[in-house]
């Protein structure tokens, strides 16, 4: 809830520093309404703390009083906002919001019909046509409030992420304002340390020489790697030309929104940065096939990545990713390979399963609970690796044996007692790997003998269960017959007897010679 250093450090900066000036100017004038500002913010750790960065070391002073009060003007509605943010609560999750987005949804489309209903049933005759509007006038007033009443819950958590929506925006705005106070000020105002020339320099100096040449010469291909850069100039997506971009292995903490004027970009490589999170401009990336966002710190990938509809490839392993965007099965239909290992990820969005060009699969390292029970139409997958989610993955769907192209399996390091019974039927397979797990089914000796003896064994497991299905379903068939034959000579005695035992009048008597 507080402004990143790493994304807002202007901003970061100034919250950090204004509370001390307020206090040491509160002393002279207690009625000075400009700096009293965000006092809960704790102050920056004094130069001779060790764990002190130098962060202050290219700020400009800011003792001047006029700049004091620009800086303080601009950050006002950052530090109300974060004040009635942390009464109101932290922002909820990714599937909660979608949770409720469909929520509502459901409650709108049921609210349409009940409305339906009530417009298109008939009056009855014996009630008078002003009552009878009346009466349908209620019926559709008490069906909106009660629609009313169920939404509210889910609409005060969207309203909630907007709200925070609209914070992340107050940061970047009061950033960017920060940013042209101090250059506008830079040389009316003393600098705070003095900051060191050496590679940074040199890097700007050499990506705006590749700019320059990018736009004479229509580049198609821009590799930056392991340049120690710390920003991607705006600059970037003026290169439309641009096919693939690499800037691997640098210190970037942001990918500039221009990032979507790059409209024929086909492969981007962002990884081994300092990343937290991707711009949302991403998804206006249309030909994008290769997206390389591992070794970063991402914790959720932006749900306009589903937008991407060419991505072929998408690596975003070693980040901390919780969650998958809700919808990315859906959208990614050309999506072939996925690598998401080393996350934090807890389940896959059912919408994964319709990933039908899916091949290659690799969430190693997370901490999967299952996978979605329809995850067996993903048919042309080859190769999966699950290992390595120890005690949270204990058991696999029964349709996990749909899986009729798959070749490559890694189960180890998990909690699996026993392999679905369709497993079997996995006639691809001819690399398995089951170490470490608690398995009893199949047992540890078959396991032993490799990947043929496990498919026969869970295949002839899977023949004697339907044969006792079947059994049992015969028996049961049987058992019905044989109680519905007892029942109806049950009811053919009792009715015998009744009629024998009753008064012989000349019409029962016809009855008793009938039966």
């Amino acid at each position: 809830m507080d402004p990143n250093p790493g994304i807002f450090p202007h901003l970061s900066y100034v919250m950090s520093r204004l509370p001390s000036l307020t206090r040491k100017n509160d002393s002279h004038n207690s009625d000075s309404n400009s700096l009293q500002f965000d006092i809960e913010q704790p102050r920056l750790p004094p130069p001779s703390d060790p764990s002190s960065s130098n962060t202050t070391s290219h700020h400009v002073n800011i003792t001047d009083p006029k700049l004091l009060a620009s800086m303080t003007r601009t950050i006002y509605d950052v530090a109300q906002t974060r004040s009635m943010l942390k009464v109101i609560g932290e922002r909820p999750d990714h599937e909660a919001v979608d949770n409720a987005k469909a929520k509502l949804a459901d409650l709108d489309a049921h609210l349409s019909r009940q409305l339906e209903e009530i417009v298109m049933s008939p009056a009855p005759s014996n009630v008078a046509p002003i009552q009878w509007r009346h009466q349908q006038a209620q019926k559709e007033k008490e069906c909106r409030k009660l629609a009313e009443d169920e939404k509210r819950v889910y609409k005060a958590v969207i309203q909630l992420d907007e709200m925070h929506d609209a914070y992340e925006k107050l940061l970047h705005d009061a950033e960017k304002r920060l940013v042209q106070i101090y250059s506008s000020a830079g040389e009316a105002t003393e600098c705070v340390g003095e900051e060191k020339p050496g590679i940074d320099d040199e890097v700007n100096e050499e990506v705006v020489g590749i700019l320059q040449k990018a736009y004479g010469h229509g580049m198609e291909r821009i590799d930056l790697s392991n340049r120690g850069l710390r920003m991607l100039p705006e600059a970037f997506g003026r290169v439309s030309g641009l096919v693939v971009l690499n800037v691997s292995t640098n210190q970037l903490v942001a990918i500039p929104d221009s990032i979507a004027g790059l409209q024929n970009l086909e492969e981007l490589n962002v990884s081994a940065n300092n990343l937290e999170a991707l711009p949302d401009s991403i998804g206006l990336l249309q030909k994008l096939k290769l997206l390389i966002v591992c070794g970063n710190k991402l914790t959720a990938l932006p749900d306009s990545i589903c937008h991407c509809k060419s991505l072929v490839e998408l690596d975003a392993s070693f980040n901390q990713l919780k969650y998958l965007p809700t919808n990315i099965g859906y959208e990614l239909q050309h999506l072939e390979k996925l690598m998401i290992f080393l996350n934090k990820i807890r389940s896959f969005p059912s919408s994964v399963c319709e990933m039908r060009s899916l091949r290659y699969l690799d969430a190693h390292f997370n901490e999967l609970h299952g996978l979605p029970s329809a995850f067996g139409r993903l048919t042309n997958l080859e190769v999966l690796n699950l290992s390595s989610n120890f005690s949270d993955l204990q058991e696999l769907p029964e349709t996990f044996g749909d899986l009729i192209k798959l070749k490559e399996l890694d189960l180890s390091n998990n909690q699996i007692s026993a392999l679905p019974n369709t497993f079997g039927r996995l006639d691809s397979l001819s690399k398995l790997n089951l170490e470490q797990n608690p398995l009893e089914v199949p047992p540890k000796e078959i396991v032993k003998q490799g990947v043929q003896a496990v498919r026969n064994y869970m295949t002839r497991r899977w023949v004697d269960i339907l044969n006792e299905e079947e059994r049992s379903r015969v028996e049961m068939q049987e058992q019905e017959q044989m109680g519905w034959l007892t029942r109806s000579t049950s009811w053919l005695k009792n009715v015998s007897e009744s009629v024998s035992g009753s008064p012989r009048d000349p019409k029962e008597s016809y009855l008793q010679e009938q039966l």
